[in-house]
């Protein structure tokens, strides 16, 4: 409990003191994470130590006791860091016509969340969405000549795949396994157009950010694997030049909802690669709200504390500030610490604050957390996690990820009912939003999670609000604190996740449901 600590966490309440409105001191811890003084909070980076140090203080300032390593509020988590040189680097396509150099970043451009091999020359073979379902006998692979190959894929999934099998399945271990399985060396996918949350120039303008894993990983998730790489779908006939195929009957098929043709490709690709290399340190969060009936059992509150940091300048500005990711899903957690610390609220079970690094990096931080936990790992019995809920209208529908999995469902659809709001599953499960944040890594290990967001109608114009912030805000320079937001939303949804808390806290040992896909994961 350093002093530091103490004289950081007077910063809230004297911004409170200005704005009494609900919001106000959730806005208040918003406003320094997001802050251009903590330029992006990048894992490993010092204005992510900085954030760290903040949340510490705090947690100390709510009252919490520490849950990190050696009696400190901070867990620390160690990764190797990759960089692509593209000066370096190149991509190109030998057809039968000759070979055409690709521009990365106008084409396509290679991906370093994989260890890329220096020099790659393979085939390539499309393979509908690259993925195999043993639950449904569906399989991408079967019956193709995949040996020694590159797939090529669209991203999605079949139409009769729900939700958490797509989910699933589509994660990059579970892809990257039947890939292995098939004989295939790489990968490249291209995004369906119609379903793209961010636009291709955004996209291609973050491929030189440094990717990292996690240094204990002894046996990697992508072993074998020589190269991956993000296709410009407004170029992917490049690809498919004389397989008799093109993009648009692709792309229709899927929005038809018809199978995908599978087909070998008549090009080649050849890669150089050369990779910068280190290691840095970053910080999980994490902190206590002891209960007194069951303090051997804890209710996670998960939020990525992580963002991108600084690029190169786009109209000047240099930061990617993350104001609402997930500045916003912080805040939120440190709103309830507070609260429940200023009405002194009893809770059964102990409450587990843990504000994870390495979110943006592919989840690695909760990763670390969710297999080296500072509490016993079957003393975890659920887990809420908080990320981008987005307060852009006012609060009417929620959406929670993993409604229908566990008995968490049931408990907001209960507080949501007591609150007069609506509360629905996923409305577009083949965006795979369950299996994309931090609470996928505590399901791994058999936790039962839910993450609640702000949601709405689907056609409705809170929809295509929704939709607009995606494409001009979503890991832009411009999600920052300058936007326009719904503090009375933000409020709101505090609430709902404060009677939340306290509901999982003092009822029933959460548990999947029967017919839970995620059920074979309980330990």
């Amino acid at each position: 409990m350093r002093l530091r600590y103490a004289a950081a966490g007077l910063l809230p309440l004297a911004l409170l003191a200005a704005d009494a409105t609900p919001a106000a001191r959730w806005w208040s811890y918003v406003e320094y994470l997001a802050s251009d003084a903590l330029e992006g909070r990048n894992t490993g980076s010092e204005g992510h130590k900085k954030a760290a140090d903040y949340v510490a203080s705090q947690f100390v300032q709510a009252g919490l006791k520490p849950a990190g390593d050696n009696g400190s509020f901070i867990q620390p988590v160690p990764f190797l860091t990759k960089q692509l040189d593209e000066t370096q680097s190149s991509l190109a396509l030998r057809t039968p016509d000759g070979t055409r150099q690709l521009t990365q970043g106008q084409d396509a451009f290679i991906s370093t969340r994989i260890d890329p091999a220096s020099t790659v020359d393979a085939d390539l073979v499309f393979v509908g969405y690259g993925l195999s379902i043993p639950e449904l006998k569906y399989d991408d692979f079967a019956g193709l000549d995949t040996k020694g190959k590159i797939a090529v894929m669209m991203t999605g999934a079949p139409p009769n795949a729900a939700g958490p099998l797509a989910s699933h399945y589509s994660a990059t271990p579970q892809r990257w396994a039947a890939m292995k399985r098939a004989g295939l060396v790489g990968m490249i996918s291209i995004a369906n157009p119609n379903h793209m949350e961010v636009p291709w120039d955004r996209v291609s303008a973050n491929r030189t950010q440094t990717t990292m894993q996690l240094a204990d990983t002894d046996v990697s998730e992508t072993a074998g694997a020589q190269i991956q790489v993000t296709w410009n779908p407004a170029r992917a006939d490049l690809l498919l030049a004389g397989s008799g195929h093109s993009f648009k009957e692709i792309v229709d098929a899927a929005e038809a909802g018809k199978s995908l043709p599978h087909f070998a490709i008549e090009a080649r690709l050849q890669a150089k690669t050369v990779v910068k290399r280190g290691s840095v340190t970053s910080q999980n969060v994490a902190a206590i709200y002891p209960g007194s009936g069951k303090p051997g059992e804890y209710v996670v509150i998960s939020a990525h504390l992580d963002h991108l940091g600084v690029s190169t300048p786009v109209d000047g500005d240099t930061i990617f500030n993350g104001a609402m990711d997930n500045a916003s899903g912080v805040a939120a957690m440190l709103e309830i610490a507070n609260r429940l610390h200023e009405t002194k609220a009893h809770t059964d079970r102990s409450i587990l604050f843990v504000a994870v690094t390495g979110e943006e990096k592919g989840l690695l931080g909760s990763k670390y957390f969710a297999t080296h936990p500072t509490v016993p790992a079957k003393a975890m019995v659920a887990d809420i996690n908080v990320d981008m809920f987005l307060p852009l209208y006012p609060l009417k529908v929620l959406t929670v990820y993993g409604l229908d999995e566990s008995s968490l469902g049931a408990d907001a659809k209960a507080v949501g009912a007591a609150m007069g709001i609506k509360v629905q599953a996923d409305p577009e499960p083949l965006r795979n939003v369950f299996t994309r944040s931090d609470q996928y890594n505590f399901i791994l290990r058999g936790v039962p999670a839910i993450m609640p967001d702000i949601g709405n109608e689907k056609g409705s114009k809170e929809a295509q609000m929704e939709k607009d912030w995606l494409a001009t805000r979503y890991h832009g320079r411009t999600d920052d604190l300058n936007q326009p937001l719904d503090r009375s939303a933000a409020a709101l949804f505090n609430d709902f996740l404060t009677r939340l808390v306290l509901r999982v806290a003092n009822g029933k040992k959460p548990e999947w449901n029967q017919n839970s896909f995620f059920r074979r994961f309980a330990k």
